[in-house]
């Protein structure tokens, strides 16, 4: 069974960090990411990691504040946040996909991807 399984989330104050894991089971992916969900609003692209070489693609949103990255012996994806403002505030969601293809425009979409996390809270208090 694929599972994806996120940890990492919390209350945090503005300009401070927290780093979300998130653990594969089941089946390797060829590119990982995160999305979020704020309340109110669409699921957003946050961004992603071709798991083979470690390109990485990021929304300009969270340009230079995060970090993806990954744990290929463990299976375990990352994504060191740091300089967290109040509109991160979101449900982050763990994506994973097995296609040989790649494009970083295509892995910004959420139909991109087979494979979901149940999410974890992470909250950014002003």
């Amino acid at each position: 069974q694929v599972q994806l399984v996120e940890s990492g989330g919390g209350l945090v104050q503005a300009g401070g960090s927290l780093r979300l894991s998130c653990a594969a089971s089941g089946r390797t992916f060829s590119t990982m990411g995160w999305f979020r969900q704020a309340p109110g609003k669409e699921r957003e692209f946050v961004a992603h990691i071709r798991w083979s070489g470690g390109s990485t693609f990021y929304a300009d949103s969270v340009k230079g504040r995060f970090t993806i990255s990954r744990d290929n012996a463990k299976n375990t994806m990352y994504l060191q946040m740091n300089s967290l403002k109040p509109e991160d505030t979101a449900v982050y969601y763990c994506v994973g996909d097995r296609s040989t293809y790649y494009s970083s425009s295509y892995y910004s979409q959420r139909a991109a991807y087979d494979y979901w996390g149940q999410g974890t809270q992470v909250t950014v208090s002003s």
